[in-house]
């Protein structure tokens, strides 16, 4: 399905840049439940109040501890988000963490970086931020509480232009680095949309809600609605060499295409946990994490899985490789480094 442009653009105000052109079907417990915050056992919604103005995170003894949804990397520098606004940024491979002053009090949902000074996070409230010395300090460049919509995952072609995606088939399109937003509906459907992915060719995928999965082959102007293998909800979406493509989502189902989403094949797991993010490491390896401590691995581009898991079984929202080989995870634990040979595999 095609998205039809829209010439509705809003620009930033003391409340937010974005204003939605129609009420959604929204309540405090809807939102919180499609959240990730929800499925790690965190609330971070916030009660719409137009007249209140956003407050800034706490800077907080215990931050590295916390609930900690997602992490980016770029040029050697780590910065993660979380719960109640929290920003992490560490230049020694996560050995040490400093917290930013960040603008919001929102829970932050995800962390994208284009090069070691600019990135952006998104999260509750609607909000939005931009980074210009690689997340040391922040600007709030849209908050607006009163959508009742967060923003799940953030992307960027360049420094100007890049998508925010989120609740309610929120799809909103910049040109100016985010300082303004067009809202621009992928389809007829309002399902969450969860995570933006690159392939290395080029083509944009989506894992949204309902099983529903998305592609564009003309760098986010149109979408097409993909075939689905399944009807829960995608988490998570990470494209691999040529036509391949993995999905994943509730239930610990993972499904791998090999013609660019045409169609698709199951791929056994071993867990029913929640699958939440994947990553493909320098040597190859794949890694999807989730869930009660899964943790699944493949070392045959992605045909095949072994179940590793944490003896803590604490929930994983993100993983990333650190320059020196090692694994960064966050989740409802906050950081942690530890080396690949620490995951335990599953016995038979």
């Amino acid at each position: 399905m095609d998205r039809q442009p829209s010439s509705q653009c809003f620009a930033h105000t003391a409340h937010g840049g974005i204003k939605r052109p129609s009420s959604p079907r929204v309540t405090p417990w809807v939102v919180a439940g499609v959240a990730l915050t929800i499925v790690f056992g965190v609330g971070s919604f916030s009660i719409a109040q137009e007249d209140v103005e956003p407050q800034a995170a706490i800077m907080a003894p215990l931050a590295t501890k916390a609930l900690t949804l997602d992490v980016g990397s770029a040029d050697g520098a780590l910065v993660a988000v979380g719960a109640r606004g929290h920003i992490l940024v560490s230049s020694d491979d996560g050995a040490t963490w400093q917290q930013s002053q960040s603008p919001t009090r929102a829970g932050l949902t995800a962390v994208y970086f284009l090069d070691r000074n600019i990135g952006w996070a998104v999260g509750h409230d609607s909000a939005i931020l931009r980074t210009t010395d690689g997340g040391v300090t922040w600007d709030l460049v849209n908050w607006a509480p009163e959508d009742e919509a967060p923003f799940f995952d953030v992307w960027f072609s360049d420094a100007e232009n890049g998508f925010a995606i989120g609740a309610y088939g929120s799809f909103y399109v910049t040109t100016d680095g985010g300082m303004t937003w067009s809202f621009e509906p992928v389809g007829d459907d309002d399902f969450h949309l969860h995570e933006i992915a690159r392939a290395a060719d080029g083509r944009l995928y989506m894992a949204a809600e309902a099983g529903m999965v998305y592609r564009s082959d003309d760098a986010g102007a149109t979408w097409n609605e993909l075939s689905s293998p399944y009807e829960g909800s995608f988490f998570g979406v990470l494209p691999l060499d040529d036509d391949a493509v993995l999905i994943f989502g509730l239930r610990g189902h993972l499904f791998r295409s090999d013609n660019a989403g045409e169609s698709w094949s199951e791929i056994e797991t071993g867990t029913v946990a929640i699958l939440t993010n994947g990553v493909r490491l320098s040597d190859g390896t794949i890694m999807i994490s989730g869930l009660g401590g899964a943790v699944l691995v493949s070392d045959d581009n992605g045909h095949t899985f072994e179940l590793f898991q944490q003896s803590n079984r604490r929930g994983i929202s993100a993983v990333v490789e650190t320059q020196d080989g090692s694994l960064l995870l966050v989740g409802d634990f906050g950081v942690r480094t530890m080396s690949f040979s620490e995951l335990a595999p599953v016995s038979d």
